[in-house]
């Protein structure tokens, strides 16, 4: 068994349990691209057993604080098994369900979701890589179901140098599927959609935003970045007379309108823009027109707090914008899935955003990802996405 060293002092995060180790903390030795190696502190004291990879500033993601766990089949086997059973235990209104959620679950770098009866698996670290047939078996057994399709595109991999790889890994089946939330009806394109197909960690959020404008009886919405249309939905459902959606993505915004027709709402209610957000928020802004409710939700401004300055401004300007559109008692939801933005720090760029604006508002509730996307106490990292609804003070 290949072993690595660390510096003196570097073994402070995993004895708290965080499951990694960055290149830096490494004083000697190594191993294969996703190989097991035990990691050990600076005077030869056990700390875990971790998945070695030589090209990532994460050298090593652990498997185990146990020193007698032996990693093989078994034990992803049972590390799948356990991560699924959970999620029986967790309120999820859908049979769109995010099964393995990386670290979280303990499995570094493993992204599983199930849409009804399929499977859809991201492996982005050396580590899930190398054990991939097993955890491609283990699912399947844990779950009972027959298909498995990878998704093994995102931008993480090369970082560790693993070429994208995409397709049907176990079994065959439709890559277009319809799935149930709330008692909505939403579509998804598993090889082509976004991460897996489609956002189920926004579930809650989209739900939340359905009985605030069902509550409020908030009739214009604008929906920014509004991807497939699930807070278009979601509006439309609360009773919304007019919702406009912005997007840059045609194909998107064409699964958007269908999902309006597809549960049964008038098409007129919904207005579709292939558009810039910024520049339209700037335009509605000249036009003189306002809102009852907005929703923000853009892509990763800052996947690493070191893009964390340049993404603050970003997300203050179109936050900015976005009160500034609000009718006095209208309602912003806004969100930040960017890892290099702390919960803490987005609620001070909202603050900000509003000071510029001059307007303050009630914060009626922070929002996260789905029970399904849990963070953990010994893995805050976790906690990727962050959301506040907050209500401009009425006149």
């Amino acid at each position: 068994m290949k072993t690595i060293r660390l510096k003196p002092g570097k073994e402070r995060s995993l004895q708290r349990r965080h499951p990694w180790i960055f290149e830096g903390a490494i004083a000697k030795g190594g191993g294969d691209s996703g190989e097991t190696v035990r990691v050990e502190s600076a005077e030869g004291q056990f700390l875990a057993w971790a998945a070695f990879s030589p090209q990532s500033r994460i050298r090593a993601r652990v498997w185990s604080f146990d020193e007698k766990q032996r990693i093989d089949a078994s034990f992803f086997i049972a590390a799948c098994a356990r991560s699924i059973s959970a999620r029986g235990r967790f309120y999820i209104e859908s049979n769109g369900v995010r099964l393995v959620h990386g670290e979280s679950d303990g499995l570094p770098g493993l992204i599983v979701d199930r849409y009804e009866d399929t499977l859809v698996a991201q492996f982005t670290s050396a580590g899930t890589e190398r054990w991939k047939a097993v955890i491609a078996d283990a699912l399947l057994q844990a779950t009972g179901l027959s298909r498995l399709y990878e998704r093994s595109d995102a931008s993480v991999r090369p970082l560790e140098g693993l070429a994208p790889a995409t397709g049907w890994l176990r079994g065959q089946g439709p890559q277009e599927l319809t799935i149930r939330e709330h008692g909505w009806r939403l579509t998804l394109d598993i090889a082509e959609g976004h991460k897996t197909g489609f956002y189920l960690d926004q579930r809650d959020s989209r739900h939340h935003f359905f009985r605030t404008v069902q509550r409020l009886g908030l009739q214009r919405v604008l929906n920014c970045y509004c991807y497939t249309g699930g807070f278009t939905v979601a509006a439309l459902a609360g009773g919304a007379g007019q919702v406009t959606s912005i997007d840059s993505s045609g194909p998107a915004l064409e699964r958007a309108r269908a999902h309006v027709q597809l549960n049964g709402f008038d098409a007129a209610r919904a207005e579709f823009l292939d558009a810039d957000v910024n520049g339209s928020l700037r335009r509605f802004l000249a036009e003189g027109r306002r809102f009852d409710a907005i929703v923000l939700d853009p892509p990763k401004f800052a996947p690493t707090a070191a893009h964390a300055e340049r993404a603050a401004r970003a997300y203050k300007d179109i936050n900015r914008l976005a009160l500034q559109l609000l009718e006095p008692g209208g309602v912003l939801y806004t969100f930040s899935c960017s890892g290099g933005i702390s919960a803490d720090l987005f609620h001070k760029i909202v603050a900000s955003a509003g000071a510029d604006a001059g307007v303050d508002g009630y914060v009626l509730g922070r929002l996260a990802g789905a029970p399904d996307h849990p963070m953990t106490l010994e893995f805050p990292e976790g906690e990727y996405l962050k959301g506040l609804a907050v209500m401009r003070k009425p006149a």
